[in-house]
């Protein structure tokens, strides 16, 4: 469990001082992938430093299973941040080291006697994919490859917490993905907590189970994926949304069907989770004398299940279309019935 209790951090510049991160406090689970996402600027990149005390803080606590990591004197620091690996979105590799040599480098600086190092390098390099590309060095490798060799020295020392900064904003999708199918593995493997820090919307869905909204310094929204995904409440959150949702971009398309008539409405349905399998619009047509013509939807997936966008024009008497709204919402199905801008 990692309890982070009224953050802050201030830098004080030559004209100002500036609050970096502002009073934020978040519980991330044991064995969770937690995100936290924001645009340049919010202050998520020094929120990640301040957890393993790279930044010290200018108040606030940071609990990792019951130790305040902000009380510890540079010994017992140097001890207990073994227990918290990091990955960087460039890297920061060794690049007169091997890959080998690379992910022996912690086990090198904690002492750890040759022939248990050398088990546990082998094994973290079958764990991440580089079997054959020991003897490489960094300039031979590729960027998901790179990424893969700082993964396994982040995890060289069996911590409980992996901190990941943009790790994935240096890769071309394809790569990125692959880096996220490979931190799940790990997640599910290892039981290891993971933070991710991004401003990629996609990162967030593709496998975090909770996330919480930067801005400002300030956490604006936190919880859920798919609560998020589905409700965000504020705006950043809502500009993050519409990355993944290109639907919201086009409501223009939509203002021709929203004629203010009886006998016809636009509504917008979320389908969650196992609700997104349902066969609502067939079911609807069936049960009431309503014609349903389906205008746009989509769907994707998260780490906590299915969700998909669609909106549909519902013609037919005012109180079957009302019915219709509440069939919909009985079945789990978030309804939203649009109007005129």
């Amino acid at each position: 469990m990692l309890s982070i209790k009224g953050l802050s951090k201030q830098f004080k510049l030559k004209h100002q001082n500036v609050m970096a991160v502002d009073d934020v406090s978040i519980d991330i689970n044991k064995g969770e992938i937690y995100g936290v996402i924001g645009y340049s600027g919010a202050g998520k990149s020094t929120f990640v430093r301040l957890i393993n005390r790279l930044e010290d803080p200018s108040s606030g606590e940071v609990l990792l299973n019951g130790q305040d990591l902000t009380k510890l004197k540079q010994g017992k620091l140097r001890q207990e941040r073994q227990k918290i690996g990091m990955i960087f979105q460039h890297f920061n590799l060794l690049w007169s080291r091997t890959v080998y040599e690379n992910i022996a480098f912690p086990l090198e600086i904690a002492g750890t006697p040759k022939q248990e190092r050398e088990d546990k390098v082998n094994e973290l390099i079958d764990l991440v994919g580089l079997k054959g590309r020991e003897k490489s060095y960094p300039s031979q490798l590729s960027g998901g490859q790179k990424q893969r060799v700082g993964i396994a020295r982040a995890l060289a020392n069996d911590p409980g917490v992996l901190l990941c900064d943009e790790a994935t904003s240096a890769l071309d999708p394809e790569t990125t993905d692959d880096i996220l199918d490979l931190l799940v593995d790990i997640n599910e493997k290892l039981q290891l907590t993971i933070i991710l820090i991004t401003h990629e919307m996609h990162v967030i869905q593709k496998i975090c189970h909770r996330v919480a909204v930067m801005e400002q310094g300030k956490v604006v929204e936190q919880g859920d994926v798919l609560d998020v995904f589905v409700k965000p409440q504020a705006k950043t959150t809502k500009r993050f949304v519409q990355q993944l949702s290109p639907l919201e971009h086009q409501r223009e398309h939509l203002e021709q069907f929203l004629n203010g008539r009886d006998d016809s409405q636009v509504l917008k349905l979320h389908f969650i989770g196992g609700h997104a399998k349902k066969a609502l619009i067939s079911e609807l047509s069936k049960k009431l004398d309503i014609e349903v013509n389906i205008l746009q939807g989509s769907i994707s997936p998260t780490q906590e299940g299915a969700y998909g966008t669609l909106y549909v024009e519902v013609n037919g008497a005012p109180d079957l279309i009302e019915q219709a709204v509440e069939y919909a919402k009985g079945s789990g199905v978030e309804v939203e019935v649009l109007k005129h801008d």
